[in-house]
């Protein structure tokens, strides 16, 4: 599970919000870049952005392995044919040229998460966006960060569990339901007890929030993503 972790890199000294900016300019240009050499350029961007983070892109590719299937799937489902020849190559190019820009924004998005403390995430947003949307939009993200890991780490717990019991040797589709079922009747009682402990420590709309300020490398960053959010259009 891709989580935040305390560094020295470059990407950890930068303010959030100009890192949350190069992130939307890198997700314009990779979804509206479709010709080779960008998506060239932009791979060279990203190993670029996971050195600056300190990501290990093998721990990385294995955090997103159930979304990698799934971009995979698109390719080999447009190749498909009901009849001879059964496959046709040149119709999944397009389609797994999709999928690897998606996965570059993931791994984009995973550099961030590396280096960013979710009270920094939450204190760009409501910097960013006044009054209460932006204090709405803070407390969600800062709620998502925290307890996505957690359920996770149930699921995991679930599922290690029916395989002592034996669990493995039932069919899938009654596997994935009790696993399913168990699952969301912990991510329920997880809510409930997040709700309680939310109101016994008195929960503020806005509290006391990280000061943010932008530095001289924000700069090189910001103009970055500005010339990625606007390439397409050169």
């Amino acid at each position: 599970m891709l989580t935040y972790e305390p560094d020295g890199t470059l990407a950890h000294r930068l303010d959030p919000r100009s890192k949350l900016a190069f992130q939307m300019g890198f997700a314009i240009a990779a979804l509206a870049s479709v010709s080779p050499a960008a998506v060239l350029t932009l791979t060279g961007v990203t190993a670029v952005v996971l050195v600056a983070a300190g990501v290990s892109l093998l721990r990385t590719l294995y955090a997103y392995r159930f979304a990698i299937v799934v971009l995979a799937a698109a390719p080999l489902i447009s190749m498909a044919t009901l009849g001879s020849p059964w496959l046709e190559p040149a119709a999944g190019v397009v389609p797994a040229l999709s999928s690897y820009r998606v996965l570059l924004i993931l791994l984009v998005s995973a550099a961030y998460v590396r280096s960013t403390p979710v009270r920094d995430s939450r204190a760009a947003i409501q910097h960013t966006i006044p009054g209460k949307p932006g204090q709405l939009l803070g407390t969600g993200v800062g709620l998502v960060f925290r307890f996505f890991p957690v359920l996770l780490a149930d699921l995991r717990t679930i599922r290690e569990a029916s395989v002592t019991r034996l669990g493995d040797n039932r069919g899938p589709l009654d596997r994935a339901s009790r696993i399913g079922i168990l699952g969301l009747s912990r991510a329920f009682s997880r809510a409930d007890r997040l709700s309680v402990a939310l109101q016994a420590r008195c929960f503020s709309w806005n509290p006391t929030l990280p000061a943010l300020a932008f530095g001289r490398l924000d700069v090189p960053v910001l103009l970055a993503g500005f010339v990625l959010a606007v390439s397409p259009l050169l």
